[in-house]
C-alpha cells in the first residue's frame, strides 16, 4: 500500500527537504518490511511519489539511503529519550518511564525492530564506525548512568550496576517481545498482541527491572 503523500511545498529549499523526508520515509517502510536486500529503489521512489533520479541525487545509492534510515531512527529514539527529563525526576520514578518508555517506543514503532533486524543480519556493518551514533549512545548512558548512581547515593539502588549492562537487559526485555511476537504466540497460544497482554508484559517488565535493582 502506498504511502500518504503530505502536501509538496513551493519554495526551493522547503522541497528539498519535502523531497529528502519523504524518500526517507518511504525507505524506512521498504527497508523495515524487506531488508536491504530485498528492497528496490523503483519501489522506494513509488512509495514517495518521487522520481528515482532525486533518490540518487540525494542519497547516492540504495545502502547510503539505508544508513540515513538507520541514522534517522536512532536518533529519533535517542531525541524522544532526552525528552523523558530523567535528571528532574527521584531515580526510582525515572528509571520506571525511561523503561516504560522503551516498551512503549517499540510498541508504537515497530519498525525499528525490523530494522534493527536486519542490520544485525548485516553485522552492523552501516553503523559501526559511525562516531556520531557512538555519541548518541553515549550521552545516553551517561543518562542512565546518573539516575543509577543517584539511586545508589539515596539508597534505592543497589551499588555498582553498569548502565550498558543494564541498558542491554532493559532493550532485550522489551525487543525480544516484539522480534519474536508471531512465534512466541503460535508456540505458547496465546495472541501477544493483544493489547491486554502488551499492558501486562510492560508491566512485567518494569517490575522485572525494579526488583533487580532495588537495594
Amino acid at each position: 500500500m502506498v504511502q500518504k503523500v503530505k502536501k509538496r511545498p513551493n519554495d526551493v529549499l522547503r522541497d528539498s527537504e519535502w523531497t529528502k523526508a519523504q524518500l526517507l520515509d518511504a525507505a524506512r517502510l521498504e527497508f523495515s518490511e524487506k531488508g536491504l536486500s530485498g528492497a528496490r529503489v523503483n519501489d522506494i521512489a513509488e512509495r514517495a511519489s518521487v522520481n528515482k533520479q532525486m533518490l540518487y541525487y540525494y542519497f547516492g545509492d540504495k545502502e547510503s539511503l539505508y544508513c540515513a534510515v538507520l541514522n534517522r531512527a536512532y536518533e529519533e529514539i535517542r531525541a524522544s529519550e532526552n525528552e523523558l527529563d530523567l535528571e528532574a525526576l527521584p531515580p526510582a520514578e525515572a528509571m520506571e518511564r525511561f523503561i516504560g518508555f522503551t516498551f512503549d517506543y517499540l510498541t508504537e514503532n515497530r519498525y525499528f525492530v525490523s530494522l534493527l533486524n536486519d542490520e544485525n543480519v548485516h553485522k552492523a556493518r552501516h553503523v559501526r564506525d559511525s562516531e556520531h551514533l557512538q555519541g548518541l549512545h553515549a550521552r545516553l548512558q551517561e543518562t542512565i548512568g546518573g539516575t543509577l548512581r543517584r539511586g545508589e547515593q539515596e539508597g534505592v539502588f543497589r551499588p555498582n550496576v553498569d548502565p550498558v549492562d543494564l541498558y542491554i537487559s532493559i532493550a532485550s526485555l522489551c525487543y525480544f517481545y516484539y522480534s519474536n511476537i508471531h512465534t512466541l504466540s503460535a508456540v505458547f497460544g496465546r495472541d501477544l498482541s493483544d493489547p491486554s497482554e502488551t499492558d501486562h508484559r510492560r508491566q512485567h517488565v518494569i517490575d522485572f527491572v525494579r526488583a533487580f535493582l532495588e537495594k
